[in-house]
């Protein structure tokens, strides 16, 4: 069944980017409309179900890090082994140290994203070229 703009009841609304409306543009100028609104869909949906997917496991690995870290000083601080301002001095480190690596772990997601919307752009015009 489809809708009055003749998108499938089934489909998912994706927003799509600039970049991928531009290189669809481009690349499939010769295709109608419809192949290219569906197929800039199919890219930008690969490329944010790739961003969801990378998110979550860097949600978690954070999450669990910054745990550990806590639990950590909060052992060490009820032992008093270690000047408690020193503990405070290598918190901030540690926490520096994992929002840096967050921020590798972000920019490691978006380059898998632009990686799968190219591959997605390389498997379609396989399929065209047949």
């Amino acid at each position: 069944m489809a809708t009055e703009n003749n998108v499938p009841e089934t489909s998912a609304i994706v927003e799509i980017t600039p970049q991928t409306d531009a290189l669809v543009e481009q690349e499939l100028a010769h295709e109608s409309a419809d192949v290219r609104q569906e197929t800039k869909a199919l890219i930008d949906a690969i490329r944010m179900r790739a961003q969801t997917e990378l998110q979550t496991a860097g949600d978690f690995t954070r999450d669990s890090y910054l745990k550990a870290v806590r639990q950590a000083r909060e052992a060490v601080e009820q032992n008093q082994l270690i000047d408690p301002e020193r503990i405070e001095q290598s918190v901030q480190l540690i926490q520096a140290e994992a929002e840096k690596n967050w921020n590798t772990v972000l920019s490691e997601m978006e380059a898998l994203g632009n990686r799968l919307a190219d591959a997605a752009k390389a498997a379609w015009d396989r399929l065209m070229d047949k």
